[in-house]
């Protein structure tokens, strides 16, 4: 008798080949059995113990009929490594259709750790991720110094879903080096070969990478760049060796100059990822944006990296599947926030704060006030200034939110037709929906006013689906809803350009990426794989606006997205979501190595 029996669905499994009709039996947590249905119509009944001619098929038989039924995603860049010591859920990837989520990326996590220097670590996280540091302080519950002794207490996690994990440069750089290594000063060849030697024993233990950051843009909460932003070659090549001498595994990196801040370094950049991937044989991956100061340096970073491929080097550009930016509103980051009379009301809570701001003289007040000095110790505090050069490309987001708006839906356009200025439209629109309305800024990826430019990245060919943060800039974005929008945008709700195939964007969000990080033991609904399934309703799945919560410990904020439309998400065979419903299933928790 099956565990779990899931018919009439249409299977989209994973493969890239074309959707069936058919059923999915599972029994102890793997796939053991796929039917094609030669009419697309099946019989058994659903409910618990269902039975067909009296004869017992599954505890429980689920209908699909209507369905699309895929492998459940797998999310490679996120940062949950402090959330995941706290929270079973792992939201808000888990809301999304994600069973397998990567962290430890872009080289910040926290583990290997010296006593006493926790809080170093935190700040770190603070300052990159945009993770609330009380949240974190609060809510970590330490108990390890290495990181074999980090995964040994992530082994003891029940989770709703699996996480594998990466050592971060940032952490192994400052245990090694202490302050030497948090100042970024040059690593010598002692150094480097016990950083080395750290990473080995990270892989062996389970680590399925190494992971860095050269991006000036990432700073410490103490606006220190990450340790390892100027790291010489030698000693990223010596993390390399690491890598290959534990096992292998994936190289994973904000290289410099992703931001745009850089235009000379990007193929330096791709220069030595080419050489230490053919010579540690093993996959390196990295962020690619456009940048609007040299908008067709992607393309050419895309194409060195098929070229890499003479040379025998595995090089992926991970690309995001919509613009990426910030969310803007009064809840997150917005031009007001530098006023005076603001800032005399910023402290109450929400809806009291707008009824103030909706005072015709208060508005006056904070229209006409001139910002108050940047402090320069605090790292987001120039964010305001920033949006305010920006009205002319802040889009109304609206719900269902769309995140391929024309120019006609800018604050400036808006303001125009309004006879009103910009800041005094922004200022309306902050106040909307009792002030929870969000705003989306574009910074990258989106200078055309569409996603041309985005399709052509996903479907390059070296390319992997990626940089969705989950778990972190919780006050900026939540781009953990990536999988959910590339199914719905891509594949049903595009009106400006082409769509996708579904069953081309389910392969690039389960297949491609749990092969790039050695997940062979999942990805695709074939006998023998771990049973982690969506039931999606594909015509009713729907994502919600994004909405601001304050549900992380010491009350930490952060951005969530509700979906509707997932009927079902299994991990390991167990339901751990129904109907967008937690279960209180625990089928999931460490991966340990590839596999």
């Amino acid at each position: 008798m099956y565990d779990l029996l899931i018919t009439n669905g249409t299977v989209v499994d994973g493969t890239g080949e074309d959707r069936f009709v058919g059923d999915i039996a599972v029994k102890d947590g793997k796939i053991v059995d796929v039917t094609r249905h030669e009419t697309g119509i099946s019989s058994p009944a659903a409910g618990p113990d269902a039975s067909v001619n009296g004869s017992a098929v599954a505890r429980e038989v689920m209908d699909a009929h209507g369905m699309v039924v895929t492998p459940g995603f797998v999310d490679v860049h996120t940062h949950y490594d402090g959330q995941v010591t706290w929270d079973e859920l792992l939201e808000p990837s888990s809301q999304h259709g994600v069973t397998t989520v990567v962290m430890g990326n872009c080289g910040v996590g926290f583990a290997p750790v010296r006593p006493g220097k926790e809080d170093w670590l935190i700040g770190l996280m603070e300052g990159v991720e945009d993770i609330p540091g009380a949240a974190l302080s609060e809510g970590i519950t330490w108990g390890w110094e290495t990181f074999g002794e980090y995964l040994d207490v992530l082994d003891d996690r029940k989770l709703a879903i699996d996480v594998g994990t990466q050592i971060a440069h940032g952490a192994v750089r400052g245990y090694v080096m202490g302050d030497r290594g948090a100042r970024n000063e040059p690593a010598n060849s002692d150094d480097i070969q016990k950083m080395s030697d750290i990473v080995r024993e990270a892989v062996e233990a389970g680590a399925l990478g190494v992971s860095t950051s050269r991006t000036i843009g990432h700073r410490a909460i103490d606006g220190e760049p990450v340790p390892g932003t100027f790291a010489a070659e030698d000693e990223l090549f010596g993390l390399g060796r690491g890598l290959a001498a534990g096992g292998g595994g994936v190289f994973e990196l904000a290289p410099a100059g992703a931001a745009g801040l850089d235009l000379i370094a990007p193929p330096k950049e791709m220069s030595w990822m080419r050489r230490l991937s053919a010579e540690v044989g093993c996959p390196v991956t990295f962020a690619l944006l456009e940048v609007q100061a040299q908008p067709d340096l992607w393309r050419d970073m895309m194409e060195e990296s098929l070229q890499a491929l003479d040379e025998g080097a595995q090089v992926f550009p991970q690309v995001a599947a919509r613009p990426f930016g910030l969310l803007v509103g009064l809840q997150t980051h917005h031009i007001f926030a530098k006023r005076p009379t603001y800032i005399s009301l910023a402290d109450l809570p929400i809806e009291e704060r707008v009824a103030r701001m909706r005072d015709p003289k208060v508005k006056a007040q904070i229209l006409n006030e001139e910002d108050l000095p940047v402090d320069p110790t605090q790292l987001f505090d120039s964010m305001g200034a920033m949006i305010m050069e920006q009205l002319g490309n802040i889009y109304v987001l609206g719900d269902p939110p769309n995140y391929e708006p024309d120019s006609s839906q800018t604050v400036a356009a808006i303001a125009a037709g309004a006879g009103v200025s910009p800041v005094e439209m922004a200022y309306d629109l902050f106040c909307e929906q009792d002030g929870h309305s969000l705003m989306l800024l574009p910074l990258f990826n989106y200078f055309h006013g569409n996603h041309d430019v985005i399709r052509e990245q996903l479907t390059h060919p070296q390319s992997v689906s990626g940089l969705s943060d989950g778990g972190a800039h919780c006050g900026m974005i939540c781009d953990a809803s990536i999988p959910t929008f590339m199914i719905t945008h891509w594949t049903r709700d595009r009106t400006r350009g082409e769509q996708l195939p579904l069953e081309w964007v389910v392969r690039k969000q389960t297949h491609d990426t749990a092969q790039l990080f050695g997940l062979g033991d999942r990805g695709t609904l074939e006998v023998g794989k771990r049973a982690d399934i969506n039931v999606i309703d594909h015509d009713r799945l729907t994502l919600r606006a994004p909405r601001m919560a304050f549900d992380l410990p010491a009350n930490g904020r952060r951005l969530l997205q509700d979906t509707e439309g997932y009927a079902a998400t299994i991990a390991g065979g167990e339901v751990v979501r129904r109907n967008g419903v937690d279960t209180g299933a625990r089928p999931g928790g460490l991966i340990r190595g590839r596999r």
